[in-house]
């Protein structure tokens, strides 16, 4: 049994090197984090990599470790900022690294990204990826924003590459001159990992039913985090409003209360709790039975990276409202796979939904083309097919520029 810096059992696989198996460390900050990584751990380590995984304790991590067969340590990391206990995780994390002497690191999220890059660079890992997932400052102002900001370009100047999970972030990056053009790649069409096209896929439902919503009223859908840069706030006001046209309609919302800078406020969480038209389901191992009970999602968020919610409605045949935001305006093709929104508009929340509710035919069509459109661009195979290549070529040449474009600008017929 190990024992990681926290000193708390680690109930995986002895550390020790093995061969020419080159090592790879991923590392988050908060271990639901790791509801993303399924699937990515387990294809690099049968593709020959060792891994291991590290991130804040939490109920996620030992799970999806062992889920995935790879190692794990935990190391306390702060979301927020916090310079003393920032200060002590990076020591840690710094002696972590020189322990487990990977030949590759990949860090995500803010603050295991900027510490992992520091600790990487100063200890001279050989190939330091930052996988950028979102930019948390977008949502933020003043002296906070700025302090963000000089945060991700050290990260981005102690790392080899920033890898941009859709074209847009990389856009964003490079506008807000986070690293220099060629350091910020994105894999084929974006997206971490792709979506198992054969789990989430068409079929019947019986969750209506056991939920207490009627078959024949109109259920739109929510999954992820609810917080306010998820666009929540906007979310129930347009529902509101969606009420007034459509009193049978129902908001079925899969996800949690998320404890981050982000939070929902006491009374918008019992809002939820107590709305009779609003279905709250908590926290959900397998979202994939949800999406088939949905007429169609909404993810009116203000700031994303590539969500995995979209591609995942899309693949079970379901159309998708988003907005504008950056890393959501890649996930829809607008018009064909769903409609595209004003980030933090109620009214176009509202009139969003209700075209869609009242256009069966439309639905269907989007539905159809939707899940085409992700069968064709972003199965899992094929984007975790690509970030194996990727760290196999970075680990024999360097970094290279493997950036193509988006997937909305590739044609796509009206079926």
């Amino acid at each position: 049994m190990n024992f990681g810096p926290s000193g708390r059992a680690n109930h995986s696989q002895p550390s020790s090197r093995l061969g020419t198996n080159p090592h790879i460390v991923i590392g988050i900050t908060n271990s639901q984090t790791c509801l993303v990584l399924a699937g990515r751990l387990r294809t690099l380590k049968s593709a020959g990599f060792r891994v291991t995984l590290i991130s804040s304790p939490g109920p996620f991590l030992a799970t999806t470790a062992k889920s995935e067969g790879v190692d794990f340590h935990e190391l306390p990391m702060e979301r927020g900022i916090s310079f003393f206990r920032d200060l002590k995780s990076f020591i840690k994390l710094t002696r972590l690294l020189q322990q487990l002497r990977p030949d590759v690191v990949e860090f995500s999220t803010p603050k295991a990204g900027l510490l992992g890059m520091i600790a990487a660079r100063l200890i001279g890992v050989k190939c330091r990826v930052y996988l950028l997932r979102g930019l948390r400052l977008e949502t933020v102002t003043g002296l906070k924003r700025v302090a963000m900001t000089v945060a991700e370009r050290l990260t981005s100047y102690c790392a080899q590459v920033v890898l941009c999970s859709s074209r847009s972030l990389r856009q964003q990056a490079l506008a807000l001159r986070l690293a220099p053009e060629g350091k910020l790649q994105m894999l084929g069409n974006g997206s971490s990992h792709g979506v198992d096209t054969e789990r989430f896929a068409p079929g019947p439902s019986c969750l209506r039913w056991s939920l207490g919503i009627p078959d024949r009223v109109p259920v739109i859908g929510f999954v992820g985090r609810l917080t306010r840069d998820k666009g929540i706030p906007e979310l129930l006001q347009g529902f509101s409003k969606v009420l007034q046209q459509a009193p049978e309609a129902r908001l079925l919302m899969v996800g949690w209360f998320d404890e981050s800078e982000d939070a929902l406020d006491a009374s918008m969480r019992s809002q939820i709790l107590e709305h009779p038209r609003i279905v709250y389901t908590g926290f959900v191992e397998d979202t994939a039975p949800y999406y088939r009970a949905m007429d169609f999602l909404i993810l009116p968020s203000k700031r994303e990276g590539f969500p995995n919610a979209v591609l995942e409605a899309a693949a079970t045949g379901i159309p998708v409202i988003t907005t504008f935001a950056t890393g959501a305006r890649n996930a829809v093709v607008a018009g064909v796979t769903g409609l595209l929104i004003p980030k933090g508009s109620t009214a176009a929340i509202c009139a969003a939904c209700l075209e869609l509710i009242r256009d069966w035919e439309r639905r269907m069509r989007m539905g159809r083309e939707a899940r085409a459109w992700v069968q064709e661009y972003f199965p899992e195979s094929e984007v975790l097919g690509l970030t194996v290549a990727f760290y196999r070529n970075l680990l024999h040449t360097g970094p290279t520029d493997v950036w193509q474009a988006e997937p909305s600008e590739v044609a796509i017929s009206t079926r």
